[in-house]
């Protein structure tokens, strides 16, 4: 199969408060976010021409750049009406959304108070993260040798690019060796997340989920939680140590791209996808996609 490379695509990108054809949306080889990592970005899903919890995205996006220590030029309304001209810019009725702000070129070096900050909005047409299949089964993770970092050495509620270069060493790694993704540790050995998405465990009906410490709190995860409670479940949010998943019986990851997933394996630990993953995979379903739950239920 064929895939077109991304720098060769057509429709729009946003940048700078101009929509551009998209082969024409460029940035220079002397960038100071592609030598230093000084970037912030978001991930959004677009359901029925709708971008969902775009405004919660927009705000991460800039919390995200007081992080790394800059102020993005646009305001949150302005981001998120950009976001919606993208989309319609680009035919979507389901896809994917990428705004990114990074600091330019007009400054070399560590320091970069002269720089541009700058800001591009992409959206294009893309399913579903992991394989159909795969998602059916239950995806089956590795467990990485990368650990997420102390929150004393990084800039950890930050969706920085940086942030995700270990996410893609440990993602290579798993894949190799016949796995989907991979489960993260943290610096102190507990279980934090897999490469993009936040994890859950079931056990004898309750949620537990790693304290989002030192990983994004992801607006998908939160989500789940309020769903979960809709349905009467408890979920705890605590400190876990690996050997704990010998006693879950099931297990799913949750994000933006993800969505939510059943998770069968994790190294050595088995699952089975169960009938409370399934219900919250359903609900999530129908929740951003109002339109179809209803013509379903009618």
């Amino acid at each position: 199969m064929t895939v077109t490379p991304y720098d060769k695509r057509e429709g729009f990108i946003w940048m700078n408060g101009e929509l551009l054809p998209w082969c024409d949306a460029r940035v220079h080889l002397l960038t100071h976010a592609l030598h230093y990592g000084s970037a912030v970005f978001e991930g959004e899903r677009v359901y029925d021409g709708e971008i969902f919890k775009l405004t919660e995205h927009s705000m991460r996006l800039h919390e995200s750049a007081k992080g790394l220590d800059f102020e993005i030029p646009f305001s949150v309304a302005e981001i998120d009406k950009a976001s919606r001209e993208v989309v319609r810019a680009n035919k979507l009725v389901d896809g994917y959304v990428r705004p990114i702000a990074w600091r330019g070129s007009e400054q070399m070096g560590v320091a970069a108070q002269a720089t541009k900050i700058n800001l591009a909005i992409a959206a294009w047409d893309w399913g579903s993260y992991f394989d159909p299949a795969a998602r059916q089964k239950g995806l089956r993770l590795a467990i990485g040798h990368y650990l997420r970092p102390d929150p004393r050495t990084a800039p950890v509620k930050s969706k920085a690019t940086g942030l995700y270069m270990i996410c893609t060493i440990e993602k290579h790694r798993a894949e190799r060796a016949g796995y989907n993704d991979a489960l993260m540790l943290d610096w102190r050995g507990q279980i934090a997340e897999a490469t993009g998405a936040n994890i859950f465990f079931i056990k004898d009906g309750v949620l537990h989920t790693p304290l989002p410490d030192c990983f994004l709190d992801g607006i998908t995860r939160r989500t789940v939680i309020g769903l979960a409670k809709q349905r009467g479940l408890k979920v705890i949010e605590r400190a876990m140590m690996p050997e704990e998943m010998a006693e879950f019986s099931e297990c799913f990851i949750t994000g933006t791209a993800a969505e939510v997933t059943p998770v069968s394996e994790i190294g050595p630990y088995k699952f089975k996808v169960g009938d409370i993953t399934r219900n919250l995979m359903s609900d999530y379903a129908a929740l951003v996609h109002p339109v179809k739950a209803v013509a379903a239920a009618g």
